[in-house]
């Protein structure tokens, strides 16, 4: 929910909406228009609305997916964090050696950090295509509906 004057319907929450029970078809079964087949209608936005829903799924998987995966490369962080001043503190008094070994340490974490990134991305990616992969696929069975629809065989 959320508090915005200019939003009508800021204070509602959607998803205490239980669209099951709500059958629009019976609503609109009695509505007669001449050359036009309601259950095929409504038949085409079932279809819509379960398409939007496998691609909020696949979108949702991708995001939780996401978010696991950054709790591991934060967890992994902080245990070579402390390996790595565990190291430092071993290195000795040696300038030379403690430099060498803080720009070995610079150059490791952020050869990680560029990895983790690319693979994070590479997450996101994947999950946006397989959601827009289920819409698209949906945009194209509905063309051929209606074009099935108005063309008659």
């Amino acid at each position: 929910m959320v508090d915005n004057p200019l939003n009508p319907f800021g204070n509602i929450d959607f998803s205490k909406f239980d669209m099951s029970k709500f059958d629009f078809s019976k609503m609109m079964g009695d509505l007669k228009i001449p050359g036009f087949d309601m259950q095929t209608a409504m038949d085409a936005q079932r279809k819509n609305i379960e398409a939007l829903t496998a691609a909020n799924n696949a979108a949702v998987q991708g995001m939780q997916a996401v978010a696991q995966r950054q709790a591991e490369i934060l967890s992994q962080a902080m245990s070579e964090v402390s390996s790595v001043a565990q190291q430092l503190s071993s290195a000795g008094t040696n300038p030379q050696e403690m430099t060498g070994k803080q720009a070995e340490v610079a150059r490791k974490a952020f050869e990680q950090a560029l990895a983790n990134m690319r693979e994070l991305a590479e997450m996101v990616n994947k999950s946006n295509t397989e959601a827009f992969a289920i819409i698209n696929k949906r945009v194209n069975d509905g063309l051929q509906e209606l074009k099935a629809l108005v063309i008659p065989k």
